[in-house]
């Protein structure tokens, strides 16, 4: 397969963005984008784990303590089409930073609300901002990066949801046991200030910026994803890779651990170690990826990750002692999650710059919305059929993961135009 295949969307310009950026630009570029990122495991996190505070202290009923991530998510889904958009028209930094501060603020607003309604328009103000930072963050890196290291660039941002989600593991229980679960919440108020840090020492990627100068008609960002035949298998393919993977990790990290407590009895599958060793494996296999994906190839590493989620799913679900449960989670988790940050890249190099976060945002956020559906659909088929049909339905998701990519082509080292 050669380096610079044609586009997958539209055809290439003569006057394609320069690929140079400097390597400190490329690590300041990857480090405000990973921030966004673990902001988002860090806030949807913290929220599983002062939830039940939340219910006591604010007097909710179950549908309104149930409904708040629901919320959050719907909120994403809206922010990250919004902000795609404006990031394609306007720049990825400076609507970055206002992704970061919108959600910033109104997470610190979450702290101080008074009942329902208050915390419910919070949470959704919220996860608006979150829902601009993937896309923004991975279309910034897979810009600044050089097409050899692209897709290590967008894998680094990856790891930054794995660090959001361990400091949540880490800080919440101490914090709310010590100050309250409002002071949890307030903390989301510092990443304002990094984000107006960024803000002053940052220019746009120099893709983008060739892009507006060239000042060529462009489709709608929105309808570059289904503007030709290429493109809408492209987006269609990329949407059930996107849907699996959040439907696999919330269906995953929300049920399994239950299934092998209440099957073995292990309160193992429930500790903050099986917490931690599981993130820590999912990190590995982020980085993993990324250095896999620029050496043989996106399509030949999700097959590679896609088949190993199918296999160790399955025997995960087998295994019977605190220790295998330990190795097994980190070694799941690898292959599970270890497609995060490929995503960034895949997608870059299938959209042009004019569309590039919208596309990051939309497909991603669409994916996480059918995904978040995931506890529900594990919690009725284990209702009716059992916990390990539920869990082999997990499995064969992927399979369906893997039929999905011969959609997409394989685009690696591609000119980003």
């Amino acid at each position: 397969m050669p380096n610079h295949p044609a586009p997958a969307v539209e055809d290439a310009h003569p006057g394609a963005a320069p690929e140079a950026t400097t390597d400190a630009y490329a690590r300041k570029a990857v480090l405000a984008s990973a921030v966004g990122y673990g902001l988002e495991g860090f806030d949807l996190l913290i929220l599983s784990f002062a939830l039940s505070a939340i219910t006591a202290g604010l007097h909710l009923d179950p549908a309104q303590a149930g409904s708040l991530t629901t919320i959050t998510l719907i909120g994403c889904v809206v922010g990250g089409l919004l902000f795609g958009v404006l990031s394609d028209r306007l720049g990825r930094i400076r609507v970055l930073t206002w992704s970061i501060i919108l959600f910033a603020v109104f997470t610190g607003l979450t702290a101080i609300a008074q009942d329902f309604p208050q915390l419910a328009a919070a949470r959704f103000v919220a996860g608006m901002g979150i829902g601009g930072e993937f896309g923004i963050g991975m279309a910034l890196a897979a810009e600044a990066f050089p097409s050899r290291k692209r897709a290590r660039g967008t894998s680094y941002v990856g790891l930054g949801w794995q660090t959001g989600v361990l400091a949540a593991a880490l800080v919440s229980a101490p914090v709310i046991e010590a100050w309250g679960w409002r002071a949890l919440f307030a903390l989301g108020v510092l990443p304002a200030v990094a984000a107006f840090l960024f803000r002053r020492t940052m220019h746009e990627p120099a893709a983008f910026t060739a892009a507006k100068a060239a000042e060529r008609p462009a489709t709608a960002p929105l309808r570059s994803l289904v503007a030709t035949p290429a493109a809408r298998r492209a987006t269609l393919g990329v949407l059930v890779l996107t849907s699996v993977q959040n439907f696999g990790y919330y269906g995953i990290m929300t049920w399994l651990p239950s299934y092998l407590s209440q099957q073995f009895g292990y309160s193992l599958t429930k500790s903050g170690a099986w917490t931690a060793v599981t993130v820590v494996g999912m990190a590995c296999g982020i980085l993993a990826f990324g250095h896999l994906a620029d050496r043989i190839g996106r399509r030949p590493t999700f097959w590679l990750f896609q088949a190993g989620s199918v296999v160790t799913v399955l025997a995960y679900a087998t295994l019977s002692t605190p220790t295998a449960l330990l190795i097994g989670g980190a070694v799941m988790g690898a292959f599970v999650n270890g497609m995060t940050g490929g995503y960034g890249a895949l997608i870059a190099e299938l959209y042009p710059t004019h569309a590039r976060a919208t596309a990051q945002n939309v497909l991603f956020n669409v994916g996480r919305g059918i995904g978040g559906l995931a506890p529900l659909v594990v919690a009725l088929v284990a209702g009716s059929y059992g916990f390990q049909k539920a869990i082999g339905l997990l499995a064969v998701i992927y399979v369906l993961d893997m039929a999905a990519m011969l959609l997409i082509p394989e685009r690696k080292g591609a000119a980003l135009d």
